[in-house]
């Protein structure tokens, strides 16, 4: 099935289509949130106050998460009202360019993931359960877009050569070592 979502020319143009819905849905979210304006702090507050759960002992499902929620994000607000908008954007521009479509998703998948554990369900799921098809699929994601080129480059550009080493990466140097005079 990965060699399939990999190499196949025909998973290929399915995954460019489900590719340009869910970053779609990214872009759309993130750039009405830009444009219009976005304040978590109504959301952070009721994340904090009606905790997810569990109906039968009525003990918290993600404490940790409602303790980060409270003492790192709604403290942070003003930081967060700009990083959910900018990432919604970035994941959807990623996803539809089909640039670095495997780490757009992955982002993609995250911002999901925190979503749910703050309580909204929403489309969350579909997201999820989409964008991890993307993210699954990797480069055979992007294969029909900037990702075409964009890996061989950063594939080419980025790796450490030794003589005749051929890809592999240089051995630590130990650091000099000084001695008294």
């Amino acid at each position: 099935m990965m060699k399939f979502l990999r190499e196949n020319v025909y998973a290929a143009v399915l995954l460019t289509l489900l590719r340009l819905y869910v970053g779609w849905q990214w872009l759309d979210a993130g750039f009405h949130k830009l444009k219009d304006g976005f304040d978590a702090a109504g959301f952070l507050k009721g994340a904090i106050a009606n905790p997810v759960v569990d109906r039968g002992t009525n003990e918290l499902i993600y404490p940790t998460f409602t303790k980060f929620l409270e003492h790192a994000a709604l403290p942070n607000v003003k930081i967060i009202n700009i990083v959910i908008p900018l990432g919604e954007t970035l994941v959807g521009l990623g996803l539809i360019v089909g640039g670095l479509t495997a780490a757009a998703a992955f982002f993609g998948l995250l911002m999901n993931f925190m979503f749910l554990f703050a309580g909204t369900v929403s489309t969350n799921p579909w997201l999820i359960m989409l964008g991890g098809i993307v993210m699954i699929a990797g480069a055979g994601a992007g294969r029909f877009g900037l990702d075409y080129f964009l890996l061989p480059f950063l594939r080419k550009h980025l790796r450490f050569h030794r003589k005749g080493g051929g890809g592999t990466v240089p051995p630590v140097q130990p650091l000099p070592t000084h001695t008294a005079h």
